[in-house]
This record gives structure tokens, sequence and C-alpha cells, in this order.
């Protein structure tokens, strides 16, 4: 019993449990061929008095041997325990004539008197299988001492049972409602894409939609990794140059040496090898949205020439002298301090102030902890789909997921979600897994 406690502890798996509970009554008791038996049943069949089972679990039985082992309910020994809910113990099975010797014949079995036992196996107090064991008959040890085992390993796996068919309901209802959770958040993210209804997130939202339709620029504030990029497209798409273009820039990617090149264009023989004249970003713009990300980034006189264009509405491309009229607006974002910056005199002042007429701050992803569940979910249908898996969270993985502080926001939590799918084992991700990962991703900085 002891050994049979100790897997207990060691493995919540039932059938792990079960499987090895069979191997130790052969091995320590030499209670032989153990079987586990297990109804087939549905409440169809058993209103009409139809019941079945079959051998799902054993020891020393072959695939074969066990493929036969198929009972009726009230079908000898076995079908008859499994119809009363009675334990029935043949002395005998050579003069048992109840006895089927279906599953292992009795040319398999010791030419000796063999005896059987076979236990019913209850959850809420009715027969879902049985326990049943073969026995030589003349042992050293009293047969009544090897029920009264049998009984208590029965009692076992009956918990055992109802705690796996408890697993597997709360599993499928989980498989269920992140199915209805992810229409759900495809059908609200539809308008712009934002997932989320925390009260920090609903407050930017709403800053973005009361501004949408001014002229203005637009600076989003935030750490990394807030999801600014999404906020800048959702105010392309909230105004009313949602049918223009919507050009993204980022300023920490360019040399600064192209800075100017590439914002705003060159004529022919402006350097060398420019052979054709380019239009830049703010001219492709034309007509819709330039993204300026991380504009902290960008040199003192390149800032001094963004200022300018946007104070006269004009551009002139490197090496041209004619002023192109352009109309665009202008959505910047940084995870900086601009203020610190000024005052470090690495951003200049009157751009700053021509850039913050409306900042619209993006809350970190500890400040909407209400969002990381919907957002997990998300992550985990898009990977899904991307990777033709269908692997979903358990209650105790959201949790662990919920729990974490997330320092690289709604990046970090994208990438530990593929992470999570593609290293699952199986079908469903525990806190264990989740646990395992998170120290890791915690320790590697947002990128």
């Amino acid at each position: 019993m002891s050994e049979v406690m100790r897997l207990v502890g060691k493995s919540l798996a039932p059938e792990v449990v079960l499987r090895e509970m069979l191997h130790l009554l052969s091995e320590l008791l030499g209670l032989n061929r153990g079987r586990i038996v297990l109804a087939d049943d549905d409440d169809e069949s058993e209103s009409r008095g139809t019941r079945s089972a079959s051998i799902r679990f054993a020891y020393g039985l072959t695939q074969e041997e066990m493929a036969r082992g198929r009972y009726k309910a009230g079908e000898g020994i076995t079908g008859a325990v499994l119809a009363t809910g009675q334990a029935m113990i043949v002395q005998d099975i050579d003069a048992e004539p109840r006895f089927l010797a279906r599953a292992v014949s009795r040319a398999r079995l010791p030419q000796e008197t063999v005896a059987f036992i076979a236990l019913p196996i209850e959850v809420n107090r009715r027969a879902v299988g049985v326990l049943g064991v073969h026995r030589i008959r003349h042992r050293n040890r009293q047969l009544d001492d090897d029920v009264a085992v049998l009984k208590i390993l029965a009692t076992l796996a009956g918990q055992l049972l109802q705690l796996r068919a408890l697993v597997e309901e709360k599993t499928r209802a989980l498989e269920a409602r992140n199915a209805l959770l992810t229409r759900a958040l495809e059908s609200a993210a539809a308008r712009y894409g934002i997932i989320g209804t925390s009260p920090a997130l609903l407050q930017a939202l709403g800053e973005l939609e009361r501004v949408s339709q001014a002229s203005a620029s637009v600076l989003l504030l935030g750490d990394s990794g807030t999801g600014k990029e999404l906020f800048a497209r959702a105010v392309h798409l909230a105004s009313g140059r949602r049918d223009g273009p919507f050009i993204k820039v980022n300023c920490a990617a360019i040399p600064d040496t192209l800075f100017e090149s590439e914002l705003f264009g060159h004529d022919r023989g402006a350097f060398t090898g420019a052979n054709t004249a380019r239009a830049g970003w703010f001219e492709q713009a034309g007509g819709g949205t330039i993204f300026l990300d991380e504009i902290g980034e960008l040199p003192l006189l390149m800032q001094t020439k963004l200022l300018r264009t946007l104070q006269e509405g004009t551009i002139v491309r490197l090496g041209g002298k004619r002023e192109l009229a352009v109309n665009v607006r202008l959505v910047a974002a940084t995870n900086r301090d601009l203020g610190v910056e000024v005052a470090r005199g690495s951003f200049r002042r009157d751009l700053f102030y021509r850039l913050n007429v409306i900042p619209i701050r993006l809350p970190s992803l500890a400040e909407r902890r209400e969002d990381i569940r919907p957002l997990a979910l998300h992550f985990l249908s898009r990977t899904n789909q991307a990777n033709q898996r269908n692997v979903n969270f358990s209650p105790a993985a959201l949790g662990a997921l919920e729990a974490h502080t997330w320092p690289g926001n709604i990046r970090e939590l994208a990438n530990v979600i593929e992470r999570l799918v593609l290293l699952a084992d199986g079908t469903v991700v525990s806190r264990a897994a989740v646990e395992r990962l998170l120290p890791q991703a915690a320790a590697e900085p947002a990128r």
C-alpha cells in the first residue's frame, strides 16, 4: 500500500497510477494478470440495459488478450460484478461455469488451482468498473488479507477515475470557453485590433477617439512593448485619413547619414549613386498618416528640419531647392521621457511642444492585468493557427500568466505564448510549464 500511495503522491495522472498498481499487485503480492475493466456505457445504453465493459488497464496480459476482454452487463463473473456492484470470489475457476476465461485462456494459467477475485470499482456509489486478479489458491497468505488490500485499491481506483473524469470535464469546458472567448475577442478587436477592456486601456482609447478627427500631431508615450504601433494605426483608422497611406518609420533603425534622404527624399544627383529622384516617407504618406516611432532617436539636425515641416507643411528634398507641399498627419512615439531629454539638450524644446499637443500615455501590461487573459488567448489562437497546433491553457497556467509582472509588456507576453505553444508536449499547457519559462522570459530584455 505504501508503494501505491507513493505513486499517487508522485503522479496525478490516473493512468500511470492504475497501471503501476496492477504491476505491484503482481510483483509484491502474487495477484497476477490484474486488469481494470471499465464500462463503455452512456445514458442511452444504460436505460436500455445494454451496458458493456472492456479491459482498459492490465498487467501481464497481451494486447490481444486485452482486446478479447469485453463483457456485457451480467455476462460471466466480470459482467455480474459490474451489473450488481457486489464482489465475487471464485475459489476454483475450473469448477465455476460462469468463469468465461475469455481474456486469458486456461492453458496460459498454472496447472494448479487458480482463484479469481473481482471487486466493483465505484464512483458516486455506482459501479463503473471491475478490478480483477488471478490468485493461486494455496498460499501462505490468507485470502481475506488479499481481499482487504484489493478493496482498498478498488476504492482508490474509483477516486482516481473520478479525478480523471473531473479533469476531462474541466478540460472540455476550458476548450469551449477558450473557443468562445477567442471568437468574442476577434469580434471585439475588429474595430482597431486592440484587445482589452481594462479601465487604463479604455481611457487611452477614449482619448484616441476624441482627437481622431483633429489635424494636430499625436505623441504616444509608454514603455517598450505597450502597443504604440497598433495605437498609431488606430489613430489613422479613426481619422478622415483612413483611406490614405499609413507609413511607419523606425527612427532608431535609420543611420544618421540617411535620415534626411529617407524622410524627405532626394533629387537626382544629390549624392553619389542618386541616379534618379526619390520621394521620401513624408511625400509617400501624402493624404494619410506618418508614424515616427522612437522619435527620441532623431538627431538634432533632423529635429530642426522636422519642426520646419510641421510648421510650414512643406519639405525640401535632399539636393533640391524647390519646396514641396505635404499633407500628412504626424503620429510620434517614444519610450523616453522627452521632458528629461529637453533638459539634457538632446531634444529641441520647440519640437517637443509641437509634438506634445495631444499626448496619449499607453498603460503598461502591469496596469491592465484584466487584459492579460484575453491577450494571452488571442496570442494562443494566433500561434495555434500559424503552427497548426491545438494547444490550450489550464486555468492554473492562465493564473500564472496573470500573476507575472511583464516588464516587456505585450511584446513579451506574445513571445512567451508563442514559445509555450511550440514547446508544449500535449494539448494543455500547465502552470509548471509557464513557471519554467517565465523566469527566463523575465530576465530577457524586450526587443
